[in-house]
């Protein structure tokens, strides 16, 4: 068997097409687009390149970007007062803080100062007990991601087997729920999973997240399986998965690429996020 590739630059393009349609019709309705802020604090090169990529996307399809560039050296008092004024301000819809921040800086304590309705990354904890509920909120962007491209297989969720290596707040937990909600039988892996890939070797659907390059070998994958590479690591100059692709596109049916498959998700996802913010405001 050879996998067929779940493009994610392809399924993100489709669904930014539709965004822009969408954000087009609100525009109309309303009298203002959706509107996204971002705070980025320090000059982590990463970060830079993140924010420039959210506000090249929020350009293209039509939403009103604000980028908010702070010095290293701002205090947690500066940076609170400043998600309190864009949670206030009525012309900014979704509002996200560019982490990681420097070290003197708590991330907790920032989150949760963004106020729940404008969480486009649904991270807060309300949001994260909204998932947990089966309540209406902001699903993190990532995981989302990871489900759309599930679908766009054509293969049904519903009653298969889901197994998730990694049990992050981020990414390993609440794509985990999402999955339950989609009626798979789920089993969570971790580093302390013994005989992990016979565990993996279960899966109708892998869903990987772990960072380690390449440690999905072919013997982890069931045949047939679906697998999300969400892991991406840095070896050298090349960007690589937690799966080593050319072995497991042997046995899958359906796999995602590192780069080009999760990646162009999670962005666009927010842009989605952000649209349903702005509806609901």
């Amino acid at each position: 068997m050879s996998a067929v590739v779940i493009s994610g630059m392809d399924l993100a393009a489709r669904i930014r097409e539709d965004i822009k349609n969408e954000a087009e019709a609100f525009r109309k309705e309303r009298g203002y687009a959706p509107g996204l802020a971002v705070i980025l604090v320090g000059d982590d090169p990463a970060s830079q390149v993140y924010v420039r990529n959210k506000e090249k996307a929020c350009i293209e399809v039509g939403f009103h970007s604000v980028v908010e560039r702070m010095d290293g050296s701002t205090t947690m008092e500066e940076l609170l007062e400043k998600v309190d004024e864009f949670n206030n301000r009525e012309d900014i819809h979704g509002l996200l803080v560019q982490f990681p921040l420097p070290e003197h800086l708590d991330e907790k304590r920032v989150l949760e100062r963004i106020s729940p309705s404008k969480d486009v990354d649904g991270l807060t904890v309300h949001n994260a007990g909204a998932l947990m509920s089966g309540l209406d909120g902001l699903v993190s962007c990532t995981p989302a991601g990871v489900i759309e491209l599930i679908k766009s297989t054509g293969e049904s969720i519903e009653g298969k087997h889901a197994v998730v290596i990694g049990r992050s707040n981020l990414v390993g937990k609440p794509v985990s729920l999402l999955l339950l909600n989609e009626n798979a039988t789920v089993t969570m892996c971790h580093s302390r999973t013994k005989d992990l890939a016979a565990v993996c070797r279960t899966a109708d659907i892998l869903v990987s997240a772990i960072g380690r390059p390449e440690f999905v070998t072919g013997d982890f994958i069931k045949e047939g399986a679906t697998v999300i590479d969400v892991g991406t690591s840095r070896v050298g100059k090349k960007l690589k998965g937690d799966v080593l692709f050319e072995e497991a596109a042997e046995k899958a049916a359906y796999i995602t690429p590192v780069p080009g498959g999760v990646g162009p998700m999670t962005i666009t996802m927010l842009l989605k996020n952000t649209l349903i913010a702005a509806k609901r405001s």
